[in-house]
């Protein structure tokens, strides 16, 4: 069947439906086509089950090492240890489970938005049918208010207009009109022959002939998309399993060279097994998905109360990493509300003021003057005309203002009212309309006739620039009619091009006196001979806050890409007035252009294009994967219907709460929740702030795990043929998850540091050791290693028991990671940031000191652990020699400015 039904003529169409466009189907073809085409409804991708959700986060490498040393230690009878090491192994997996059990329901979302039931002929006659039994070739009726159920040719459309921008990102109701289009690359915003599923028609009535339904209509394409978009690992993500790769790489070395050791020494097999068993959880950090889990849920609940809404933890930190936010124009960079900007009357102009609907604002002359716009006659009958020659409605809710019918005539609307002028007003005043002459697409305007005051009867125009000035022999010029000479109407064509050149869509308005005036001729009766008035600029402006937010993304070397479905002029210019297109170099791109380029061509322009205009949903997912490819962390924002498979697509999705289709938040990692561009760069902040925090966790946690090893390294390498273990296996999940635990949480809530927004954003190769600090965590946990071994040695040089000096070691590793996280939490040193700025980390030290003693002084720790308690003066030693790694190797990183250490 054929894809290009606007291409074909209405007989030609339904010749190929094999329907009749007077009669519509059978019920019995409607039946078959049903049982041939399948219902009217998009397919559900499949779901995993809970039990598969909950057993894919085993698949975790480091849960697997800690699992198979559960097994062990079951084998050899360490049954607390097993059981200790299988309850951190089903926390971690039970916090990943929650995380992932929040389904996905963008499929769910998009068959909501098909329509319940549909009018339809059948037979001859018109029945009401549930939306999913539409099949091809049934004829649909349209009214205003309908939201269509599936694809259609129309073929009568009487002032047909429908809302598309859920699927085009045109913020104006499309015109529809009936006749075949020629040219055969044509976008489905310029399909005006052509209704889609999900859209609005906002006025006018129509039938057409349905040639789509269920997955092949436009949106059912999108869900296709969606299907076949993969949800990208984030950053965040990559890094962690790669950072996982090199722990079990290095665990598994470790164990092995130990065990080797062990056993070419005669060592028993068992015990080598249970110093592998120590090793291996050593060497893994276990406290770290389940910190990072924490560290992102605490982040997130401090941007949904700035505003920011995240449905996908690990996207927090992805939003730090972004290196490229491509951006929906309408409604997310503008208002999404048509304003008028500039009015031009009997040869002068006045910029308009105020924010949207509201009507308030004010009208500034060329000078910078602000007039009383009732001072001015021309000016006045302009406002005057365009409120009265209106089918728009200005309404208020709770104290915001919204517009009842076309957009671009409540503009005028709104304009007028600026000037205190309403069309109730002007009726209670007398003001009485005698005919309407609708506007349609072959004359381009839309006329009233008016009974005015002085009781003449006026014929008061609005339509296209061209047309108006084609049918006008005289201009109103300070109250005079005056004939249009070459001169002004030069003036009228400069500001019409003025007008296009600021991207600003143009309406004129235009008036003749119809003294003779009778009821029911045809408005080409009438529609000539006019007297020129006035000219308006109208666009859907920028929100005010977008140029400092793009700014600052600009600051901090992130670059916005405006990706609309609006018309190149248009993008560009809104792009040029909020700082997008920043010079010349700045490409802006059609979707025309970018259907002729390969893949590789594309990725060639994207890191030289600031706009994208007139594109497609397709165009959009190319031109993520584009950046990606390229090796940009993408952020892509968007509202609309068509933009959700690119939202899957990007690295973060970013919806508009307010304006958002649900479609498109089910999409989205990230969901704004005042629609505000400008609460993306604070959410970027707060992601870089807490990667720097998880970084510093792991810098943390990572030197830790370097001592724990490197004591059992050094009691190997340094005690002959019969070694002792330093540590325990659950002395050492005590640091990892107490000790280094709750300072870690602190850390999650630390303040940024000073040049957090004016760093460059980190590569998307960049790994968790980039900036030397892997060398900081060698030699930092192998200093701290070497001391818990010394202390080892020294206690059993003196005919202390295994078990005490294993506690003096265990106490040592302890306060010597409390010392550590203060130089952790900079990356500078100790010395440059002030200890008392995070007053949450110095009750965590205090906490995990005091538990740690408590493992050490009290009979349960005592008993759990194998501990003994010290002698105070041994304790004190201990904490002070803990100290000593800290402060002597950051006072050399300063006095020696070395980065490395």
């Amino acid at each position: 069947m054929s894809t290009n039904w606007f291409q074909k003529a209405v007989d030609e169409t339904a010749g190929e439906l094999e329907t009749d466009p007077k009669s519509g189907l059978s019920n019995d073809a409607a039946r078959d086509r049903l049982a041939r085409y399948g219902p009217n409804e998009l397919a559900e991708a499949p779901k995993a089950s809970a039990l598969v959700i909950f057993l894919r986060q085993l698949k975790n490498p480091l849960l697997i090492i800690l699992m198979v040393g559960a097994v062990i230690s079951f084998y050899l009878d360490h049954v607390v240890d097993a059981v200790a090491i299988l309850v951190i192994v089903f926390i971690n997996a039970t916090i990943g489970f929650i995380q992932e059990y929040k389904a996905e329901k963008s499929m769910d979302a998009l068959k909501e938005m098909a329509a319940p039931t549909a009018l339809v002929m059948r037979g001859g006659e018109w029945i009401n049918v549930p939306a999913r039994e539409l099949v091809p070739g049934d004829v649909l009726k349209i009214n205003t208010g309908d939201i269509l159920g599936a694809d259609v040719r129309l073929y009568e459309a009487h002032r047909l207009q429908i809302d598309e921008s859920a699927l085009t990102g045109e913020s104006e109701p499309a015109d529809k009109w009936v006749d075949a289009i020629e040219e055969p690359d044509v976008g489905i915003g310029d399909q005006g022959n052509m209704g889609f599923m999900s859209t609005i028609v906002t006025g006018g009535n129509g039938l057409g002939l349905v040639t789509s339904t269920g997955m092949g209509t436009q949106v059912g394409h999108i869900a296709n998309l969606m299907h076949t978009a993969e949800d990208p690992k984030t950053p965040l993500e990559r890094r962690l399993e790669h950072l996982s790769h090199i722990l079990i790489g290095a665990a598994l070395a470790v164990v092995a060279g130990v065990i080797g050791m062990g056993l070419n020494h005669g060592a028993d097999l068992g015990e080598m097994l249970n110093t592998g068993i120590s090793l291996s959880v050593a060497a893994i950090p276990e406290g770290l998905p389940t910190i990072v889990v924490i560290v992102l849920t605490l982040g997130s609940q401090k941007m949904a109360r700035a505003n920011a809404l995240i449905r996908q933890l690990s996207s927090v930190e992805t939003l730090g990493s972004t290196s490229a936010i491509c951006s929906d124009k309408t409604g997310t960079l503008t208002q999404n509300q048509m304003q008028v900007m500039e009015v031009w009357a009997g040869g002068k102009r006045w910029q308009v003021t105020g924010q949207g609907f509201d009507p308030q604002g004010e009208f500034v002359a060329e000078d910078g003057s602000t007039i009383n716009p009732t001072d001015d006659e021309d000016l006045l009958h302009t406002l005057l005309i365009s409120a009265f020659n209106n089918e728009s409605f200005l309404v208020e809710k709770d104290g915001r203002y919204g517009i009842q019918g076309n957009p671009t005539e409540g503009a005028l609307v709104v304009a007028a009212a600026k000037a205190g002028i309403t069309r109730e007003q002007m009726e209670r005043d007398g003001y009485e309309v005698l005919d309407r002459f609708p506007f349609d697409s072959t004359r381009k305007m839309m006329s009233v006739v008016v009974r005015t005051l002085k009781n003449e009867t006026v014929l008061v125009s609005k339509g296209a620039p061209d047309v108006i000035l084609s049918k006008a022999i005289q201009l109103r010029s300070h109250g005079e009619e005056v004939p249009l000479d070459d001169e002004s109407r030069k003036n009228y064509e400069d500001a019409v091009d003025a007008f296009g050149h600021h991207a600003l869509r143009t309406l004129a308005i235009a008036y003749k006196r119809v003294p003779s005036f009778q009821k029911g001729l045809n408005p080409e009766d009438f529609e000539s001979d006019f007297v020129l008035l006035g000219l308006y600029g109208i666009m859907d402006p920028p929100r005010p806050e977008v140029i400092d937010a793009v700014r600052e993304c600009w600051e901090a070397s992130i670059r916005t890409v405006m990706i609309t479905g609006d018309h190149a002029m248009t993008a560009q210019a809104i792009a040029e007035k909020i700082g997008i297109k920043r010079s010349e170099d700045d490409r802006v791109v059609t979707g025309a252009e970018l259907e002729r380029m390969s893949d590789e061509e594309l990725r060639d322009v994207v890191p030289h294009a600031a706009v994208f205009a007139r594109v497609s949903p397709e165009h959009k997912l190319r031109i993520v994967n584009a950046l990606q490819a390229t090796g940009q962390i993408v952020a892509m924002t968007g509202d609309g219907v068509n933009d959700a498979p690119a939202l899957r697509a990007a690295d973060i999705g970013v919806a508009m709460g307010i304006t958002g289709t649900s479609v498109a938040k089910d999409s989205a990692s990230l969901i704004l929740l005042d629609d505000n561009f400008s609460t993306i760069v604070a959410a970027v902040g707060e992601g870089r702030r807490i990667y720097d925090n998880i970084k510093k966790f792991i810098r943390q946690a990572l030197t830790a795990n370097v001592s724990e090893v490197s004591v059992i390294m050094f009691a190997f390498l340094l005690m002959g043929d019969d070694p002792l273990v330093p540590i325990t296996a659950l002395m050492i999940l005590w640091i990892n998850l107490v000790s280094d635990g709750l300072p870690a949480l602190a850390l999650g809530l630390d303040n940024p540091e000073g040049d957090l927004m004016q760093r460059k954003p980190r590569s998307r190769t960049e790994g968790f050791f980039a900036d030397n600090l892997g060398s900081r965590i060698v030699i930092r946990g192998l200093t701290i290693g070497w001391l818990a071994y010394y202390l080892f040695d020294f206690a059993l040089d003196r005919g202390a028991t295994v078990a005490y000096a294993q506690t003096l070691a265990f106490t040592s590793i302890v306060f010597s990671q409390l010392w550590h996280v203060f130089d952790a939490r900079t990356f500078t040193s100790i010395y440059r940031r002030n200890p008392f700025s995070n007053q949450y980390l110095l009750w965590a030290v205090a906490g995990a000191a005091l538990l740690s003693l408590g493992v050490v002084y009290t009979a349960p720790g005592q008993f759990v652990f194998g501990t003994e308690a010290l002698q105070l003066k041994h304790l004190f030693m201990v904490i002070a020699i803990a100290a000593l790694p800290t402060f002597i190797l950051s006072g050399i990183k300063e006095i020696f400015a070395l980065k490395w250490l």
